[in-house]
């Protein structure tokens, strides 16, 4: 009896050692890998996804047991929306609200009518379109996001409306895994489809409720105990417990852990509850993307190579008109435009949650789901990329004379050839500070010349008889033909602190004596404008602080004192 007990004992270490065994696989492939295709700027994500394929059963077969690794890559996924859930606080929500709405909705709805009608047209059923819709329709909140916010274009037009779209979409994708059963029920009739979403409705909102009411004081007598780890279990009960309860409801555990994190994030703990996650989040989300991978048969890959790369390239150039006229609508700059259609022209990482939830239904089936999955794949592969070449993107189209005729614009070389310049100030950008400048010299008889990427700026600008263009001053042509050889002083004014740079650093090489004052946001981008070429910054936070300043000392009737 001691020996089969010995046995049973054995086998079941054995079981756990070979799990332990295929997890240091994984989180090993994931390292190496990630580390060398880091050297061509590729992004984590999709270094997840090369490390799970070539670990798979597929191609090395390092790893066979796919089920432990889907139960680990579950838990990620709850925790990647648990996370969602947190960092999308309110204030953000109501800072972006017209974006979120406008834009959002125009983009996710255009997105999945499009995509549908095209499946439709192509013989597949309504529902399967509208999946497919779904899927396509998301792009990736880590890679966008992590590229605007290391160039610092978050708050930019393009940053603002890329930042709001992804907002929207990531509310979107909760809704979207929730109904996808419910399309995969061919027998069920419209009751069949209705009572289980209106139940769901109704457990959601018991459990926010539930959640308000309790997890506030719950936070709260936890952290009067000043114990962090106690503070941290507290998280994952919070997340997990209620994954667990509203899936028992019938409703999904990404839904759950959504709620969780929303109900987390409008309380004071927010901050603690992100720190405390991040880490473990991070490396189960992380065998989540590699679970992705151990999908992928590479053979299969190169039999379909053909209908891959039609889907790919039908996604990026889909998507990319799409966004593009959404910015359209929403009146933004053709800089604007292009900017934020190149970011978020490609499909995301909740698409592969989107694809998964719809693998037991039957509405994508193969080889379509594998054909979408490296489809998917490759645009995260491209996307940093096309983030690094976006600009010169913009400045390119900002020189097609029938695109500028369209827009009802003059070109700066059709100003070249109507106006003399010499002498003159040139003010890139026509906002306020544009604006306003524009009025000064004019009263003083100075000749200025102002260039504008806003569509509508330069319209305004020319009702008003102002000597305005459209023209992209990051580009040595534009520059040139803006006269910046003869120019007394050039004043950039623009939203884009990489533009700026790169607008300084193109007038300092075609007019090395020339004045050049740069208008910045921040005190931090100072530095880097000077060694750019810039003659003077003025730093926007650092000018209201002086402003504040004084007005605080004459309000105490105080005498100035000498600020560093």
């Amino acid at each position: 009896m001691a020996y089969a007990t010995g046995n049973v004992a054995t086998g079941e270490t054995m079981t756990e050692l070979v799990f332990l065994q295929d997890l240091v696989v994984i989180l090993t492939a994931a390292v190496t890998v990630v580390v060398l295709l880091r050297r061509l700027q590729v992004p984590s994500i999709a270094g997840f996804i090369v490390a799970g394929t070539m670990v798979g059963p597929h191609a090395l077969g390092l790893v066979q047991d796919l089920h432990q690794v889907a139960v680990l890559a579950e838990l990620g996924v709850v925790l990647l929306l648990f996370g969602i859930g947190l960092e999308l606080s309110l204030d953000r929500v109501r800072r972006l609200w017209r974006l979120i709405l406008l834009g959002g909705v125009i983009q996710v709805a255009a997105t999945v009518l499009v995509v549908s009608g095209l499946s439709v047209l192509f013989g597949r059923d309504i529902r399967s379109g509208l999946v497919l819709g779904f899927i396509v329709a998301v792009s990736s909140t880590a890679i966008v996001l992590r590229g605007l916010s290391a160039r610092g274009e978050l708050e930019t037009p393009h940053g603002r409306l890329t930042l709001g779209s992804l907002v929207f979409q990531d509310l979107c994708v909760v809704p979207m895994v929730l109904v996808i059963p419910f399309l995969g029920d061919a027998t069920g009739d419209g009751t069949s489809f209705w009572v289980p979403l209106v139940t769901a409705a109704l457990v959601v909102a018991g459990a926010l409720v539930a959640t308000r009411l309790v997890v506030p004081r719950f936070l709260d007598a936890i952290a009067r105990t000043r114990q962090r780890d106690l503070f941290v279990l507290s998280v994952f009960l919070i997340c997990l417990g209620t994954a667990w309860a509203v899936s028992r409801a019938g409703v999904s555990l990404a839904l759950g852990a959504f709620l969780a994190g929303l109900v987390v994030s409008g309380s004071r703990y927010r901050e603690q509850a992100i720190s405390d996650l991040v880490p473990l989040r991070d490396v189960l989300t992380s065998v989540f993307f590699v679970s992705i991978g151990m999908l992928l048969d590479l053979r299969n890959v190169l039999q379909d190579l053909l209908p891959i790369l039609g889907l790919f390239m039908a996604i990026i150039a889909g998507k990319f008109i799409i966004i593009f006229l959404t910015a359209s609508v929403l009146r933004l700059p053709l800089r604007a435009r292009v900017l934020t259609a190149a970011s978020l022209s490609q499909v995301g990482e909740f698409s592969f949650i989107l694809l998964l939830a719809a693998g037991g239904t039957g509405l994508v089936d193969e080889p379509l789901a594998s054909n979408l999955t490296v489809a998917i794949i490759l645009s995260m592969l491209v996307t940093p990329f096309v983030l690094a070449l976006e600009p010169h993107l913009a400045a390119g189209l900002g020189k097609l004379s029938p695109l500028t005729r369209l827009l009802q614009v003059r070109t700066t070389e059709e100003m070249r050839e109507t106006e003399s310049l010499r002498n003159h100030v040139i003010i890139a950008g026509y906002g306020l500070t544009g604006r306003s400048l524009a009025r000064s010299l004019a009263r003083i008889g100075t000749p200025y010349m102002i260039a504008d990427l806003n569509t509508e700026n330069v319209r305004d600008a020319v009702l008003r008889g102002e000597p305005a263009c459209f023209g992209d001053v990051t580009s040595a042509e534009v520059l040139e033909h803006l006269g910046v050889a003869d120019a007394s002083e050039l004043i950039i004014a623009i939203n884009d602190p990489n533009a700026t740079a790169r607008a300084t650093r193109a007038a300092r090489r075609a007019a090395p004596d020339l004045r050049i004052t740069v208008r910045t946001a921040y005190e931090a981008d100072v530095k880097r404008l000077e060694q750019a070429g810039a003659t003077y910054v003025v730093a926007a936070e650092t000018a209201a602080a002086d402003v504040i300043t004084d007005y605080v000392l004459r309000t105490l009737d105080s005498s100035p004192v000498e600020r560093p």
